[in-house]
C-alpha cells in the first residue's frame, strides 16, 4: 500500500511507497528524465537523487539545465576538491565546504603551510583523473560516534557534526576518501568536466574575526565548456575592474592595517577625484534649493539614544567614549539626528517649507574587518547626506524634485543602468523596526502612491526598510556583477514625532512636518570605488586627476614652450603637468597612455616653429596638430559636458513629471 503522497508542480500527485528515491520518481515520469536528473526538491529542501525519502510533500525533479542543478554540480566539485586535498595532504583540517551561483570553495588548515596558489594545478590535474577514472559518489551513513571517530583530530569538522541534529551523518565515499556531506551532490562526477580552481584567500572560520583565519580554495565550474570561458573571460574583465587593483596602479588610495584597518588614505590622485566630486555635488545641490552645513563629527550618545540609533544600531556603532565629566560621547553613525538639531535651532514657519539641508557629512561605523573592502567597505566614510523638513502635501512633490536631481546627477555621470526597489519594514521583526503599525502603513503607501503616480517601474522587498521609515532604494549593478544601492529616498514619520519638531502653519498653529531623508551619490568612498570600475580608471576629463600631460621632445630645446603651455592650461583650471623625466619618448607617451590621462601634449622642433601643439587623446592611435586657442576650446567643452564625447548634451535629462 502505497505510504507517500507527492504533489508535482503541475497540481498532479502521485503516491509512492516510503523509502522511495527522487531518481525511482522520475523513472516513473520518464527513462529521459531520469537521466537528466540530478537532485530533487521536497517542501522546498534539496534531496539528492538516491535518499531514501521518508515523508511525502510538493515534490520538484532538479535537471542538469536548472539554477539548483548547477548548485548540485558546483558541490559535487567542492566535494570532490575536499577529496583530493584530503588525499594530497593527509594532516589537514576541512572548514566549510560550499557552492552558490558564484562558483564553490573548500575551506583548508594546515600547520605547517596553507595550501598555496602555485598548487592548485596540481590539485586540478588530481581532480580530473578522479573524473576519468572513478567519478561514483558512494553516499555512507555513520552514527554521529563514528563520525566524530572518522574526522579524529580535526576540531572544524567535529563542530559540523556535532550541530547535525540526527544521529546518522551522511558522508560521500570519493576516490576511496570519505568527506562530511555539506550539501546535496549527484551520484556520479562525470558531468565535472568543465571546472576551474581559481585562487586562495584568507577567511575565518564561520565569518568570525575572533576565530582562527583558515585558507579558502575557490573554484567554479559548469556543464558545458562555453559557459566555463565566458565564466572565467567576465572573471577577467572583472579583476581589471578591481578598484582595489585600479586604486593601486594609478596611486589613488592606500589603506594600511598597520594604521587602521578600514581607514582609507587618499593619495592626490584620489583626493583631486574625490574633491571634484565634492564640489560637483555641493554645487549641484545648491542649485536645487538645499543649504549645505558643517556639523560635528561627534555627539553626546543620548542624541543616538534618542533617536533610536542606540537601540536598534549599536552593533554597527563604536563603543562611547567617556569624557571627564562623565559625559558620553559616541563618533556619529547617521547624519540625521545632527541636522535634526539645524531645524530645531531656530522655530520654523510653513513659509520656510520644504527646508532642504544638506551635508558631506562624515560618519564612522563599525564594520567588522572581514567585511572590509578597499572603498566599498570601510570604517569611516563621508556621505552625501540631505534631509528635507516638508508638510505632508508637499510630499510627492518633493519626492519628484529629489528624483530629478538624482537623474541630472546619473546623467552627468553616464550610469543608466539602474532599477527602484520599494524597501518596506518586515511587520514580524518587531526588535529591528520600530513598533507603530500605523506610522509604517502609512509611510508605505504614500511611498507607493508616489511611484505609481509618477509611472515608475519598482520591485517591492520586504525587510529592506530602515528602522524609522520605508525608503526608495535605487539599485545599480557594478562593473563587478553586485547590486548595489547607489542612491536612496527614505520617507520618516518617526524621528520628528521623537524629536517634537513643528513649524507653525498657515493658521498660526504648530504642525508636525515629515523628514525625508535621501542620498544621491552615497558615500564619497563608495562612489568613488563604483565610478572607477565603471570607468576602468580612464576618467572622463571633467573627473580625471590629471588632465592633460605635456610632453616636450627635449627639456633644453623644447622645456619652455611645454611650461607656457602649461601655464596658459593651469590659468583656466586644467590639471596639467610637464613630464621633464629624463626618458624616451616612446616610454613617456606610453607611460600617459597607461595612467589614462585624457590628453597627452607632445611639442618638438615643429611645434615651437608653428606655435602650436600635437594632441593624442586616451584610447586613440593617431595625433593631431592643434592651435593652442583651438585645443583649449576643445578641453573646456569637454570638461563642461562631463564627458570625452564631444556630442553628448548632459543638459538633456529625462524628468519625471
Amino acid at each position: 500500500m502505497a505510504e507517500l503522497t507527492f504533489e508535482f508542480p503541475d497540481g498532479n500527485k502521485k503516491e509512492f511507497n516510503r523509502g522511495i528515491t527522487v531518481e525511482e520518481i522520475a523513472k516513473s515520469i520518464s527513462v529521459s528524465l531520469a537521466k537528466k536528473s540530478v537532485a530533487g526538491k521536497v517542501d522546498g529542501n534539496l534531496v539528492d537523487v538516491m535518499q531514501p525519502l521518508d515523508e511525502g510533500g510538493k515534490i520538484e525533479i532538479i535537471t542538469s539545465g536548472s539554477e539548483e542543478g548547477l548548485q548540485v554540480l558546483r558541490q559535487g566539485a567542492a566535494q570532490l576538491l575536499e577529496a583530493v586535498v584530503k588525499k594530497e595532504f593527509p594532516e589537514i583540517r576541512i572548514g566549510e565546504i560550499s557552492a552558490d551561483e558564484d562558483g564553490f570553495y573548500v575551506d583548508t588548515d594546515k600547520e605547517d603551510r596553507q595550501v598555496s596558489a602555485d598548487e592548485l594545478d596540481n590539485l586540478a590535474a588530481k581532480m580530473k583523473k578522479v573524473i576519468k577514472n572513478d567519478a561514483s559518489v558512494k553516499r555512507v551513513y555513520l552514527t554521529k560516534e563514528d563520525a566524530l571517530k572518522e574526522v579524529d583530530g580535526d576540531p572544524y569538522q567535529a563542530k559540523l557534526i556535532n550541530q547535525i541534529n540526527s544521529d546518522n551523518v551522511l558522508f560521500y565515499g570519493i576516490d576511496g576518501i570519505l568527506t562530511l556531506a555539506q550539501g546535496v551532490v549527484a551520484p556520479s562526477l562525470k558531468d565535472l568536466k568543465h571546472f576551474k580552481l581559481l585562487s586562495v584567500a584568507g577567511a575565518y572560520w564561520e565569518g568570525k574575526s575572533s576565530n582562527p583565519m583558515l585558507q579558502r580554495i575557490y573554484g567554479t565550474a559548469f556543464y558545458k565548456e562555453a559557459e566555463l570561458k565566458a565564466d572565467l573571460q567576465q572573471r577577467q574583465e572583472a579583476k581589471e575592474r578591481d578598484h582595489r587593483v585600479i586604486g593601486n596602479n594609478l596611486d589613488l588610495f592606500f589603506v594600511d592595517p598597520k594604521v587602521g584597518a578600514g581607514l582609507p588614505y587618499w593619495m592626490p590622485n584620489g583626493a583631486t577625484i574625490r574633491r571634484t566630486i565634492e564640489r560637483y555635488i555641493t554645487d549641484k545641490e545648491i542649485a536645487h534649493g538645499y543649504q549645505h552645513v558643517y556639523t560635528p563629527v561627534l555627539a553626546n550618545l543620548d542624541l543616538y539614544k534618542q533617536s533610536g540609533h542606540w537601540d536598534h544600531y549599536r552593533e554597527d556603532m563604536f563603543p562611547p567614549m567617556k569624557m571627564d565629566d562623565d559625559e558620553m560621547l559616541e563618533l556619529r553613525p547617521m547624519n540625521c539626528p545632527s541636522h535634526i538639531q539645524i531645524y530645531k535651532h531656530h522655530i520654523r514657519s510653513y513659509r520656510e517649507l520644504p527646508l532642504r539641508i544638506a551635508e558631506l557629512g562624515m560618519m564612522h561605523r563599525y564594520e567588522k574587518s572581514g567585511a572590509l573592502s578597499g572603498l566599498q567597505r570601510v570604517r569611516e566614510m563621508t556621505l552625501n547626506d540631505g534631509h528635507t523638513f516638508v508638510s505632508l502635501d508637499q510630499i510627492q512633490d518633493e519626492f519628484k524634485k529629489i528624483l530629478n536631481l538624482m537623474m541630472e546627477v546619473y546623467k552627468d555621470f553616464d550610469i543608466d543602468n539602474y532599477t527602484f526597489q520599494l524597501s518596506y519594514r518586515d511587520p514580524k521583526n518587531t526588535e529591528k523596526y520600530f513598533d507603530d503599525d500605523e506610522m509604517w502603513n502609512k509611510a508605505q503607501s504614500m511611498l507607493k502612491g508616489a511611484m505609481d503616480d509618477l509611472g515608475l517601474d519598482y520591485v517591492e522587498a520586504e525587510g529592506e526598510a530602515a528602522f524609522y521609515g520605508p525608503k526608495l532604494d535605487v539599485q545599480t549593478k557594478t562593473a563587478l556583477g553586485n547590486e548595489e544601492t547607489l542612491s536612496t529616498i527614505q520617507l520618516d514619520f518617526m524621528l520628528p514625532e521623537r524629536f517634537d519638531l513643528h513649524y507653525v502653519g498657515e493658521d498660526g498653529k504648530e504642525h508636525r512636518p515629515v523628514m525625508i531623508h535621501r542620498g544621491i551619490v552615497s558615500t564619497m568612498e563608495r562612489f568613488t570605488a563604483y565610478l572607477i570600475e565603471m570607468y576602468k580608471g580612464a576618467f572622463p576629463t571633467w573627473l580625471a586627476p590629471k588632465q592633460v600631460q605635456i610632453i616636450p621632445v627635449s627639456d633644453d630645446k623644447h622645456g619652455d614652450y611645454a611650461k607656457a603651455i602649461n601655464e596658459k592650461l593651469r590659468a583656466v583650471n586644467i590639471r596639467s603637468n610637464v613630464d621633464e623625466r629624463s626618458e624616451k619618448m616612446g616610454y613617456l607617451i606610453r607611460d600617459a597612455q597607461t595612467h589614462k590621462i585624457p590628453y597627452t601634449i607632445v611639442v618638438g622642433d615643429d611645434e615651437v616653429k608653428n606655435n602650436t601643439i600635437s594632441v593624442r587623446k586616451y584610447g586613440e592611435d593617431n595625433s593631431r596638430d592643434l592651435s593652442m586657442d583651438d585645443f583649449l576650446m576643445e578641453i573646456l567643452k569637454d570638461i563642461s559636458t562631463y564627458s570625452r564625447n564631444d556630442e553628448k548634451d548632459s543638459s538633456k535629462v529625462d524628468k519625471v513629471k
